[in-house]
């Protein structure tokens, strides 16, 4: 069976339906390998270098060594982020580009204190000026009309229904792997000798900037970032009024 055509998917919700179900029938490398034939370029993957970031990398780099991979610096990451991304980059051969907020950590501080403990408001404007304003700076400068990013519905409750292919803000967003469990990850992982994130040896099941990161306790995933108020930072989400139950 041939998959529908993304132009008959980007006119009509049944057409996009039907391509998620064929694309559920397809291995992440196939998913890959059609997206690169089918949708319309420039292609990016972003990426956090967080714990499960190197298995994405590594698919994407395969396919299409070349690809430019966007990482938002938002001046806040650990020390180990940042040498485990180096680390990466080399191994790789990663066409890395780095974007970064308008206003520096300094001065952001200065001028609205630490936004992220304001509460869940503070967050929002927080992520909004560090991290979803220079994503879709990098989407628009960078000419992006498919994004891939390594998204898993196993990763949480807000993630449980995503689809493989969505259109988003008028370019094609493709997740890859969001089928994959933990499991698939390490096998993956081990197969191809990734190195993992020095701070999963520490308990981290999810990395972003320091002060909103903590490593796993009593087995609440949902603890582990943004202190519970919420899980997702507005990058792939809209975290409009997203307080954790």
């Amino acid at each position: 069976m041939n998959p529908p055509d993304p132009v008959s998917a980007a006119e009509s919700p049944q057409a996009l339906a039907a391509l998620n179900r064929w694309l559920a029938g397809r291995s992440a490398q196939e998913r890959i390998a059609w997206a690169f034939k089918s949708l319309s370029g420039p292609h990016a993957l972003s990426t956090s270098f967080g714990v499960q970031s190197s298995v994405s990398l590594h698919l994407l780099t395969q396919a299409q060594p070349d690809i430019p991979v966007i990482l938002v610096d938002t001046g806040y990451l650990f020390p180990d982020t940042y040498r485990y991304a180096d680390a990466l980059v080399q191994r790789l051969g990663i066409n890395l580009k780095v974007y970064r907020p308008q206003i520096g950590v300094a001065w952001m501080e200065a001028r609205f204190g630490k936004l992220w403990e304001d509460g869940i408001d503070g967050l929002q404007r927080y992520n909004h000026m560090r991290k979803v304003e220079p994503m879709q700076r990098a989407l628009r400068e960078l000419g992006v009309r498919s994004w891939f990013a390594g998204l898993r519905r196993a990763q949480s409750a807000t993630r449980a229904s995503i689809e493989f292919l969505e259109l988003r803000d008028g370019r094609w967003k493709l997740h890859p792997i969001a089928d994959w469990d933990e499991l698939d990850l390490q096998t993956h992982a081990r197969q191809h000798d990734l190195p993992e994130h020095p701070l999963s040896r520490q308990g981290y099941v999810s990395v972003g900037d320091v002060h909103t990161s903590q490593p796993l306790q009593d087995g609440d995933v949902a603890q582990t970032r943004f202190f519970g108020l919420t899980r997702e930072c507005g990058l792939h989400f809209d975290t409009h009024g997203s307080v954790a139950a």
